[in-house]
C-alpha cells in the first residue's frame, strides 16, 4: 500500500482569499462572443480594427467610400394575412391525406380562363373572320403589361 498521498504538505498562495476558499473572481467567465469590455468597444468606438459581431444578420445595403448606402429591396418584408373571423386552425394535422396534383401548365390556364368563352362565342357565331370575339371580355382586352402586373399580384395563382 502506498501512502504518498497522505503526506501533509504546506502551500503558499499569492492571491488573497476572497469569497470563501475558492477565488472565482480571478477567472474571467465571459460570453463566447466576447467580454463586456470588447462589446463596449464595439458599440462606442467605430474602429475598423474592432470587428462588429452581427450574429448572422445580413446588411440591408453596402458600404461605398466609407458611407453606408441602404438598398430598399434588401430589407426583408413580412406579408402576414389578416385572420380575423377565420374559422380554421393555424396548423395542418399529420393525419391529413396527401394531396397529389399534377403540374399546372399553360394549357390548363387557357382552359380555365378562355376555353369556355371561345367555345360559347363559336356556337353563337360571335367570332370575326380572324377568330377574335366581337364582344371581348376584360381578360381579352388586357394589354401584355396589364397582364404581367395582374399575374404578379398576391393571390393571382388561386382560381
Amino acid at each position: 500500500m502506498s501512502f504518498t498521498n497522505l503526506i501533509i504538505k504546506r502551500g503558499i498562495t499569492t492571491t488573497a482569499v476572497r469569497e470563501g476558499k475558492r477565488n472565482f473572481k480571478k477567472f474571467s467567465l465571459y460570453n463566447k462572443r466576447g467580454t463586456r469590455i470588447f462589446k463596449k468597444q464595439q458599440s462606442q468606438n467605430p474602429d475598423p480594427d474592432v470587428p462588429i459581431q452581427k450574429r448572422g444578420v445580413r446588411d440591408v445595403g453596402y458600404t461605398l467610400d466609407g458611407k453606408f448606402i441602404t438598398v430598399p429591396e434588401m430589407i426583408p418584408e413580412l406579408i402576414v394575412p389578416d385572420l380575423k373571423g377565420f374559422n380554421l386552425k393555424p396548423y395542418v394535422s399529420y393525419k391529413a391525406p396527401d394531396v397529389i396534383q399534377s403540374e399546372f401548365t399553360a394549357q390548363d390556364l387557357f382552359n380555365v380562363v378562355y376555353a369556355e368563352k371561345i367555345s360559347k362565342d363559336f356556337q353563337e357565331n360571335k367570332l370575326t373572320e380572324k377568330g377574335d370575339s366581337q364582344e371581348p371580355s376584360n381578360e381579352e382586352k388586357m394589354t401584355s403589361e396589364e397582364a404581367r402586373i395582374k399575374s404578379r399580384q398576391t393571390g393571382s395563382d388561386i382560381f
